[in-house]
């Protein structure tokens, strides 16, 4: 009974030590959805919130998807935000650009700032995220 109970003990102090590891280890991996850029207050907001979380957790992967009215985030004529997004892609974080938004609003590349990056579909790079264990965050409200 003794060794029952020690292995029992032995037991909960590994999977405790192995917990408060992968809490303390940032393996975080968060894919954020932004849609809807045309409010600046919104752009500022989401701004403030990528920043304040990479500053938690600096380790952590980040993306943000963005599609739909949320391409003006990253256009340089239509945004305010520039350098914070350039500073939060220093940090680590993906800007991701949906080519199907692209298309239909007749948007090019040429348009948005060098630290863009494109995927096919928008909504499909956020589930696929999803299915490999991302978090999921709309962001900008």
């Amino acid at each position: 009974m003794k060794n029952l109970t020690l292995l029992f003990v032995l037991l909960f102090s590994l999977i405790s030590i192995g917990a408060l590891a992968q809490k303390k280890s940032n393996n975080h991996k968060i894919i954020f959805q932004f849609t809807n850029a045309n409010d600046t207050l919104q752009q500022k907001a989401f701004a403030n919130q990528l920043n304040n979380l990479t500053t938690h957790w600096p380790n952590a992967k980040y993306e943000v998807v963005i599609y739909n009215m949320g391409l003006e985030f990253l256009m340089p004529t239509k945004s305010k935000h520039i350098a914070a997004i350039k500073a939060l892609h220093a940090k680590g974080v993906r800007f991701v650009v949906c080519e199907n938004s692209m298309k239909s609003r007749k948007i090019t590349k040429d348009q948005f700032i060098p630290e863009a990056e494109y995927v096919p579909a928008g909504i499909a790079e956020i589930v696929e995220k999803q299915e490999q264990g991302w978090s999921y965050i709309k962001g900008g409200f």
